[in-house]
């Protein structure tokens, strides 16, 4: 009895790679009515469903890229900690290396845990049509500070005021 093989268009779907539109769909049912409603600053023009896109499929592309880097660092910080006496001996200077090396990578691993959680919240605004609104003041954020960082939550003016205090 012979073996069957498949050709590539019989491979299942599910090994393929989503398409950028069904990753926007699957994530963003409803993007092309809310982004309607994503106000912009005076004299800007509203945001387009072409540049909401962009911004959303970066925003996952980056939630993609976050995740693994925070998976490996994290793996790196676990390994570090658990081989932290191995092969120091008493010298001071390797004691500090290590503990210079441990620290860092913390600060690595804790930086991008707040990134990954700053992304996985716009995502959030995104889908809850809450998107381009100052959390702070409820005003519009901005599209070109959007568009510059993705992530942001506040307008200018009360970044600006949260950061006097």
């Amino acid at each position: 009895m012979g073996m069957t093989t498949l050709a590539p268009t019989d491979a299942p779907a599910a090994h393929a790679a989503p398409t950028r539109a069904s990753r926007l769909r699957e994530h963003f049912p409803h993007i092309a009515r809310d982004v309607k409603h994503f106000p912009v600053r005076d004299g800007e023009d509203p945001w387009t469903l072409a540049e909401i896109k962009d911004v959303a499929s970066g925003l996952l592309d980056d939630r993609d890229r976050l995740a693994h880097e925070l998976f490996v660092a994290d793996g790196e910080l676990h390994d570090l900690l658990r081989n932290s006496g191995d092969g120091a001996g008493d010298d001071q200077a390797d004691y500090g290396s290590s503990a210079l090396e441990r620290d860092q990578d913390l600060a690595l691993v804790n930086n991008l845990r707040a990134l990954l959680e700053q992304t996985e919240i716009a995502i959030d605004r995104i889908k809850e049509g809450t998107y381009a609104t100052c959390e702070a003041s409820g005003l519009p954020i901005g599209k070109a500070r959007l568009q510059a960082f993705p992530r942001a939550t506040l307008s200018v003016e009360a970044k600006a005021k949260q950061e006097r205090r």
